[in-house]
């Protein structure tokens, strides 16, 4: 059978296997990036107006893209509704940057580590991936800036806020110094911000796009985290000159967003309902992320090192003794356990072994302790052998 030639750079998901496997009521899972069960709200169907279910405006719902504007304006970002593009979760985000900019050996930018989802996609369309180590406060700017004057990308893609898969938020310092370096060369910013609420420590930054004069831009975000995951709601707010292509993709792709999911979205957005259900999340994860802490330094500390998060949902740890993580996968399993391997999220993993993603949102307080305890445990028999 004569498939395109895309197809044999299609990898299938590490994470959604393990979600699969993890789907045991038995197994502890540090998996997936899943919220809290018991912190999704409760929302209300019935006032839906029925012409909902007709079929809607490719760009997204006028009301929505009002809201996700003014948002934005909030943070800095300056922009109009006529720039907002609402997706299906903001997965499809990248996959219209993606499409816009990637043919087979196009050179584009990335933080190591990254969002393995988004170094899926790319590397599906063809993408040479030119990687830039993360430090505690941001990319290495002096490596940053030597790729972009050997290189050129079509793009630079970051996560500054949170980062997924490390929960690095890059300083004020940071956030100036690449805008400047992509003004100065030119070069688009895809800028991915779906755990910019999540805060713990009350800190906040505006976007790197917001500090952006010359450079093209697409900023990008979601309500998977704050809101409903499945909804499907997500959105991108792009410079005018990226905007128009950016349309025309995604009506080639899907016509338009789920209008249902939609108007769920545009109940809370911009709400006083919403920011009093923001703030009970970012203090039930905060009291997540603390037990989670507490846990690790009784059972990790001599195993591993970390940077206790101050949002997202996710402990980045870098083992004291490097081994291929997704060897341990198996024996974790075994006994119960699930977790993400680090060697994924880089573009070269064999060359970046020692890492693993454990998420803290979403695993029972209750099994916490047993769960790091096995998962220890899997990581010296590992290490003893």
């Amino acid at each position: 059978m004569a498939f395109s030639e895309r197809v044999s750079r299609l990898k299938s998901s590490l994470i959604r296997e393990i979600l699969a496997a993890a789907q045991r009521p038995e197994v502890m899972s540090f998996a997936g990036g899943l919220p809290a069960e018991a912190m999704l709200p409760h929302v209300q169907w019935q006032d839906a107006p029925h012409t909902i279910g007709q079929y809607g405006m490719s760009e997204g719902e006028p009301q929505l893209r009002e809201a996700l504007a003014e948002q934005a304006r909030q943070l800095g970002l300056p922009c109009t509704a006529s720039q907002v593009l609402v997706v299906s979760g903001s997965q499809q985000a990248l996959d219209l940057a993606a499409k816009l900019y990637i043919d087979k050996g196009t050179e584009i930018m990335l933080e190591a580590p990254t969002y393995l989802a988004a170094l899926q996609i790319f590397q599906l369309f063809g993408a040479q991936c030119l990687t830039v180590p993360l430090q505690a406060d941001g990319p290495d700017l002096a490596r940053m800036r030597a790729c972009l004057e050997q290189h050129r990308p079509a793009f630079v893609y970051l996560i500054p806020t949170f980062q997924n898969p490390s929960a690095v938020r890059y300083s004020e310092a940071k956030r100036d110094a690449v805008a400047a370096l992509l003004d100065e060369f030119e070069v688009t910013l895809i800028e991915d911000e779906p755990y910019r609420e999540l805060t713990f420590d009350g800190g906040s930054a505006t976007p790197i796009a917001s500090r952006l004069k010359k450079a093209s831009w697409i900023y990008s975000g979601t309500v998977s985290k704050t809101l409903l995951p499945g909804l499907r709601v997500g959105y991108l707010i792009a410079s005018a000159d990226l905007f128009p292509h950016l349309l025309r993709l995604k009506q080639s792709a899907d016509l338009h967003t789920n209008r249902f999911g939609q108007w769920q979205a545009m109940q809370w957005i911009g709400s006083t309902k919403f920011q009093l259900h923001l703030e009970a999340l970012r203090g039930f994860y905060r009291q997540r992320r603390d037990a989670f802490q507490a846990a690790l330094q009784v059972h990790f500390a001599d195993l591993a090192d970390w940077q206790v998060p101050q949002g997202g949902l996710f402990f980045w740890l870098s083992l004291k003794q490097p081994l291929d993580t997704r060897t341990l996968l198996g024996a974790a399993l075994e006994r119960d356990v699930a977790f993400m391997p680090g060697e994924p999220f880089f573009s070269d993993p064999e060359q970046n072994h020692g890492h693993l993603r454990l998420n803290f949102s979403h695993i029972d307080p209750a099994r916490l302790d047993e769960g790091l305890k096995r998962l220890a445990t899997v990581i010296r028999q590992a290490q003893a052998a």
